[in-house]
């Protein structure tokens, strides 16, 4: 009951005035997602294998979330809960497609953060990896956005088989160029949108394959990193300097054309980085892609708005992917309504400092037999043991005891307090279940292991 009348309140509050900054012309608002990436492969995070200077950028001219989390620790999960700003397990939306799943998509009963922009005037683009069903229906082009450029699904780097191009057609096609490379491409083409759009509002979704599997990129960029450690490492190094560029690309777009103080940009990942063959790099966080542990779901985080946001401002409080489609609107001018039942906020008073609160005092994750919440800085997680299984087992994946942690000063989550409150323990348990009640069974179980295949290209 307390869970239920919380949530009252906080919905409530929804129909407040929009705490908005836009001026004669609405923001730009651009959403920059990466795929797979170690928490701790930006420089700015302490990386000194994998420069990230562009990257580091958006949290230098702006904020960065150091509590910043995704609603899931897998791939077309966390696109569902951006989407909508809900909970992805509120739709069943729990993992992603299977083997034979023809219905495996967005639910059509959801309403995504491009068709509220696109009513609010906004120009929608996406870009990159959609990954949220192979349907025509539940392509982009239906959901709000007024074109589609990427791929429908994981993809190698090169000759991607899915890839949509929707101002020639809505159908998927193998690209057969032997120079096509999806990371600079999509940086090229974004590049141009923002060029078409000078004078207009846009929404731009830029959903990268980089770093996700499998490792290829071109061999002057591997040349860079020639004396990296081991060789995946050079070749994680070199997917990650290409998706940088990328994003210096479209940067120095919107300085070009005086856009910049204009655009509100988040830089984020799906989740945490893999752990098989130690590709990336999640320290000090526990654990991994696929897990409820902290490096499943704590991701890089960062917020820009020049003249409107702070500048360098580390936020130490917890966010989420939720969070940007309400903060979006209301940059947008736009209200938040109540019946849409929202789990994200408007982040703009909290990063601004005039809502000293927390954004969340709760925050939930399940992933098959999996979960976690976070109350305040105590976490309590159920989640794997061993290391990542394939699709196929994560709806069975064993676990292990409950644990419980307290995060403002074990991050790593290596000191076990669950026997030491046990209270605590109760309390976190009956605030999660009482959640879980609210959410829908799995709409379809994972069947085949995600990835695109291929070799690297050697030259």
């Amino acid at each position: 009951m307390r869970v239920m009348l919380s949530r009252r309140a906080f919905l409530s509050t929804l129909t407040a005035a929009p705490y908005s900054f836009a001026a004669d012309r609405k923001p730009n608002i651009i959403v920059l997602l990466g795929d797979d990436m170690g928490y701790h492969d930006v420089s700015i995070h302490g990386s000194t294998e994998i420069p990230t200077p562009n990257i580091d950028s958006i949290a230098r001219n702006g904020i960065r979330c150091t509590n910043g989390y995704v609603s899931g620790p897998y791939c077309s999960p966390t696109r569902a809960g951006l989407m909508t700003a809900r909970y992805q397990t509120r739709f069943g939306h729990e993992f992603n497609e299977g083997q034979a799943t023809p219905h495996f998509g967005l639910s059509l009963k959801e309403t995504t953060i491009a068709q509220r922009l696109k009513d609010l005037g906004y120009a929608t683009y996406a870009v990159g990896k959609w990954h949220l069903g192979h349907g025509l229906e539940f392509r982009p082009m239906r959901r709000g956005f007024d074109e589609f450029y990427g791929t429908v699904a994981n993809t190698p780097y090169y000759h991607p088989p899915q890839f949509v191009d929707s101002r020639v057609g809505p159908e998927a096609q193998r690209v057969e160029d032997p120079e096509f490379y999806t990371t600079r491409a999509y940086a090229k083409r974004c590049t141009e949108i923002i060029e078409a759009n000078k004078d207009r509002p846009f929404f731009l979704y830029m959903a990268w394959n980089a770093v996700h599997a499998p490792s290829q990129a071109p061999q002057p960029t591997l040349d860079r990193f020639k004396n990296a450690k081991t060789e995946i490492r050079r070749d994680q190094a070199a997917i990650t300097a290409e998706m940088d560029d990328g994003v210096g690309k479209i940067l120095a777009k919107l300085r070009e054309l005086k856009l910049e103080e204009n655009t509100l940009i988040f830089f984020l990942s799906d989740n945490g980085g893999p752990q098989p063959g130690q590709r990336t790099d999640n320290t000090p966080l526990k654990g991994y892609k696929s897990s409820t542990w902290e490096g499943g779901i704590r991701v890089p985080f960062f917020v820009q708005w020049k003249g409107r946001l702070p500048k360098g401002k580390a936020y130490d409080k917890p966010v989420i992917q939720l969070d940007i489609q309400p903060t979006a609107l209301a940059a947008a001018g736009g209200s938040l309504k109540q019946e849409w039942r929202l789990d994200g906020v408007n982040l703009l008073p909290y990063l601004t400092g005039k809502n000293s609160a927390r954004p969340h005092e709760t925050l939930y994750w399940r992933f098959g037999p999996q979960w976690a919440i976070r109350k305040g800085d105590w976490k309590l997680v159920q989640a794997s043991e061993e290391k990542m299984l394939p699709p196929i087992a994560l709806p069975k994946m064993p676990v292990g005891p409950v644990h419980l942690y307290n995060l403002a000063n074990d991050i790593s989550e290596s000191n076990d307090l669950a026997a030491k409150h046990p209270e605590k323990v109760r309390e976190l348990t009956a605030a999660y279940e009482a959640w879980n009640k609210e959410l829908a069974p799995p709409s379809w179980l994972p069947g085949t292991p995600g990835g695109g295949g291929g070799k690297k290209k050697k030259g």
